[in-house]
C-alpha cells in the first residue's frame, strides 16, 4: 500500500492546432465536447473520481483561458481544485514545475499524477490499474511514465523504448530511449519489435523528485518557477503565477527538460483504449460510426460516402460520393482534407498565422466569464453582436472612448445602468448608450439573457473598454 497523498496536475496550456477549424488558441481542443456531452477536460476531472485516496487536483492553464476552466468545473461539480494561471506559455516542464511547488505548499511530499486534459480513454479499469503500478514505483523515488501498448504502427506518435520488465506487482519496464514521431517503415519495425509504446505524455513522480531532476539539468527553470510562485498572488479562485519571473524559464517539454536525460525513468505499460485526440483522424477513430463507416456529428446528411468523418456546427453539411474524407465546418471556416493528410492541418494554421487570419486563432463566438458573444457582422464604422448573459452574471462598470452601443433585447430581461440612470429592459426594448458614457449591463433573471449590440465609431477594438468596477477582478484588462 501507498501511503503519500496523490494529486492530479492537469496540463490545459495546449493550443491543439490540429484540430483546426474547431479548435483555436482562445478555445482549444480541450474546451470541446469532441466525444459525448462533456468536454474533454470534463471527462478527464470526472476519471479522477475512480482513483483511491486521491487529493484536489490543480490544473495549469493560460490566463486567458482562467473563465473557461473554472465554468467547466463548475458545471460538474467540482469547486475544491486548485487553478494555476500561466502569464505567458512556457511548455510543460514549467507547468509541472510549477505545480509541484504548490504541491509541496500543502504539506509533506506527494506523489503527482500529471495528465494533459485533452486525452480520452475508454477502458477506465486498465487506466486505475496501471495509475495504482506507476504509484508503487514512484513511491521509491521513481520519474514513471505511461506507455501506451500500441495497436498499429502510428506515425502522429512519438514512442518510448523500454527494456524488459522487472519483478514485482508493478511490473514497471525501464525506459531505455525515447524516439520521434517515426515513418511509416520505422513504426511499421517498432510494432513487430514488441519493444515500442506510444508516449503518453502521463506521468507519476513525487515533487521532489521531478523538482530535483529538472535542478540538475534545468536549473533556470526551477528558479524561474520558484521566483513566480514566490511572488504569485490569490486572484478570487486562482492563482496568479508572476509574470516576470515565468517568462524568464526557458520553454522546453518535460520530456526534453527531464525525462530523455534522467537516468531515473521508467515506464509503466497501459493498454486503456487511449487516444490523444491530436488529429481529425483520431476523432474519426473515437467516434461512433454508421454502416458507412462515417463518424457524423450536427446536421450532416451524407450520400454514397465511406469512412469520412463530417463535423457540422452551425448549418446543414451535405457529401456526395466521398470517400475517406474529413469535412468539418464552423461560422466562420471550412475545412476539406484527406484524411491520410490530417497531421498536416498544423502547417495549413501556420500559414494562417502568417498571413495574419483571425481565423487562425479566434472562434467568431468569443467566450466571457459572465457569457459570450458572437461577431455577427462587422464593418470600417460598426460592429454587430449577439450577446448572450449567464443568469445572474454582470459585465463590467465600463465606458468606451471611441465607439457607442445599441442594444436591442431579444429574450430575457435586462438590468441597464446607462449613465447616472438604471432601468430594465425586456424583449423587443432597446436603449443607447452614448460614446464616454460609463455603463452596464446584469442578468437578473432566471434565464439566459440574450441581446443584440450594435456598436458605431472610429474604432471598434475590445482594447477600448476603460474598466471601473468589475466581479471578475477584471479592471485594467481586455479579457
Amino acid at each position: 500500500m501507498t501511503t503519500s497523498p496523490l494529486i492530479p496536475v492537469i496540463l490545459c496550456g495546449g493550443s491543439g492546432t490540429r484540430l483546426w477549424p474547431l479548435s483555436r488558441e482562445t478555445y482549444p481542443k480541450q474546451f470541446l465536447r469532441l466525444l459525448g456531452q462533456d468536454t474533454l477536460l470534463q471527462q478527464t476531472m470526472q476519471r479522477l473520481a475512480g482513483i483511491e485516496d486521491v487529493d484536489p487536483a490543480i490544473l495549469i492553464c493560460n490566463e486567458t483561458s482562467r473563465f473557461v476552466v473554472a465554468e467547466q468545473l463548475r458545471e460538474i461539480g467540482i469547486e475544491n481544485a486548485q487553478i494555476l494561471l500561466e502569464p505567458t506559455r512556457r511548455n510543460t516542464a514549467p507547468a509541472i514545475a510549477a505545480a509541484a511547488l504548490q504541491a509541496l505548499s500543502r504539506g509533506n511530499d506527494p506523489l503527482l499524477l500529471v495528465l494533459p486534459s485533452d486525452h480520452v480513454i475508454n477502458n477506465h479499469a486498465a487506466f486505475y490499474s496501471a495509475v495504482h503500478k506507476a504509484k508503487i514505483v514512484a513511491e521509491k523515488g521513481k520519474l514513471v511514465t505511461f506507455g501506451i501498448t500500441p495497436l498499429g504502427p502510428e506515425t502522429g506518435y512519438g514512442y518510448i523504448r523500454a527494456g524488459a520488465a522487472e519483478p514485482g506487482p508493478a511490473q514497471a519496464q525501464p525506459v531505455i530511449e525515447y524516439v520521434e514521431k517515426p515513418d511509416r517503415a520505422t513504426a511499421e519495425r517498432y510494432l513487430a519489435s514488441g519493444h515500442y509504446f506510444w508516449n503518453s505524455g502521463m506521468f507519476i513522480f513525487r515533487a521532489s523528485c521531478y523538482l530535483e531532476e529538472l535542478t540538475q539539468f534545468e536549473p533556470d527553470i526551477v528558479a524561474a518557477c520558484s521566483q513566480a510562485m514566490t511572488l504569485s498572488k490569490q486572484d478570487f479562485s486562482f492563482i496568479r503565477l508572476d509574470s516576470q519571473s515565468y517568462s524568464r524559464s526557458p520553454d522546453k517539454a518535460v520530456d526534453y527538460a527531464v525525462m530523455e536525460r534522467t537516468t531515473n525513468a521508467t515506464m509503466v505499460a497501459m493498454d486503456a483504449d487511449w487516444n490523444d485526440i491530436g488529429s481529425w483522424a483520431s476523432v474519426w477513430k473515437a467516434s461512433e460510426k454508421d454502416q458507412d463507416n462515417n463518424a457524423k456529428h450536427g446536421d450532416v446528411m451524407l450520400q454514397d460516402c465511406q469512412g469520412c468523418l463530417v463535423h457540422g456546427s452551425s448549418r446543414l453539411i451535405t457529401a456526395v460520393g466521398m470517400r475517406n474524407t474529413i469535412i468539418v465546418e464552423t461560422a466562420d471556416a471550412l475545412l476539406i482534407m484527406d484524411a491520410d493528410s490530417a497531421q498536416e492541418t498544423k502547417k495549413l494554421v501556420e500559414h494562417l498565422i502568417e498571413t495574419k487570419r483571425t481565423e487562425a486563432t479566434q472562434h467568431r463566438e468569443i467566450f466571457r466569464p459572465w457569457g459570450s458573444y458572437d461577431s455577427i457582422e462587422v464593418g470600417t464604422r460598426f460592429h454587430v453582436k449577439r450577446i448572450t448573459v449567464k443568469q445572474g452574471a454582470k459585465l463590467s462598470l465600463q465606458m468606451h472612448h471611441h465607439r457607442a452601443e445599441h442594444w436591442v433585447v431579444v429574450s430575457g430581461t435586462a438590468k441597464i445602468t446607462n449613465g447616472d440612470q438604471e432601468y430594465l429592459l425586456t424583449e423587443n426594448q432597446s436603449t443607447y448608450i452614448p460614446l464616454g458614457v460609463v455603463h452596464s449591463l446584469e442578468n437578473p433573471g432566471k434565464i439566459p439573457l440574450e441581446l443584440i449590440e450594435i456598436q458605431s465609431g472610429t474604432y471598434l477594438g475590445e482594447d477600448d473598454i476603460v474598466r471601473l468596477q468589475d466581479n471578475y477582478g477584471r479592471v485594467g484588462t481586455q479579457s
